[in-house]
């Protein structure tokens, strides 16, 4: 076991400032990056909006990105987004 698997750390390939932004945005910017992204990438995403838990997870559900981790902490929201395969269309 590495010791990113011992800790808990996920490594991650890109990240997203989407802090101070509200619905849709977070969303919706997040869909940009991860279209440029490689199937298997993982996007972390920083927010700020109370409703991005919601949100990520009904987009990632309807779009079979895989919504790894997800960490709410103090009105910071932390999301880990692995790119699907293939994607479905939002």
């Amino acid at each position: 076991m590495t010791k990113q698997e011992l800790t808990g750390i996920i490594k991650y390939d890109q990240t997203l400032d989407a802090k101070g932004l509200n619905c849709p945005l977070p969303v919706l910017k997040t869909k940009v990056l991860l279209n440029k992204m490689r199937p298997g990438e993982i996007l972390y995403v920083e927010a700020t909006d109370p409703h991005a838990v919601v949100d990520f997870e009904a987009y990632c559900a309807r779009t079979n990105h895989d919504l790894m981790k997800v960490i709410e902490s103090d009105q910071l929201f932390e999301f880990y987004i692995r790119r699907a395969e293939n994607p479905k269309k939002f």
